[in-house]
């Protein structure tokens, strides 16, 4: 469990993003210019995202703890099924964090927690492994 300090300073800053037909990811460019702590990206379905997006995403996921949860609301994402370009194999060797069962927003505030309890990356994947099954 994050212990976390919400007097010490204001909360880090996590974008919650939903990808869709035609997305390009722009929108994935735009927090990391603005310069966010994290993201979490509701992939389709069981959690894949277009090419031109999970692009986007690695890039992101080299400033920032990137994860990515299924937009469906409900449901486990796949962990090793499909290996094409922006597939939920793909994304997680790109550096993504898988948020297993958990759905955007509960993703959203693990990630936020453990950023504010300045945590690390491997801290960060331990959390999201326990609390989400990713």
């Amino acid at each position: 469990m994050y212990a976390v300090p919400l007097a010490a300073r204001r909360g880090p800053r996590v974008a919650l993003l939903t990808t869709y037909l035609g997305d390009d990811g722009q929108l994935v460019h735009d927090v990391v210019r603005h310069g966010l702590d994290g993201l979490v990206i509701e992939a389709t379905g069981t959690g894949h995202v277009a090419p031109a997006v999970a692009d986007a995403l690695a890039q992101a996921a080299a400033a920032m703890p990137v994860v990515f949860a299924s937009r469906t609301g409900r449901g486990e994402m796949l962990r090793g099924y499909y290996g094409f370009e922006g597939s939920e194999l793909d994304l997680h060797r790109r550096g993504l964090v898988r948020a297993g069962f958990l759905d955007g927003p509960k993703a959203r505030l693990l990630l936020w927690a453990g950023l504010a309890a300045d945590s690390g990356p491997a801290a960060i994947r331990a959390a999201f492994a326990e609390y989400g099954g990713g």
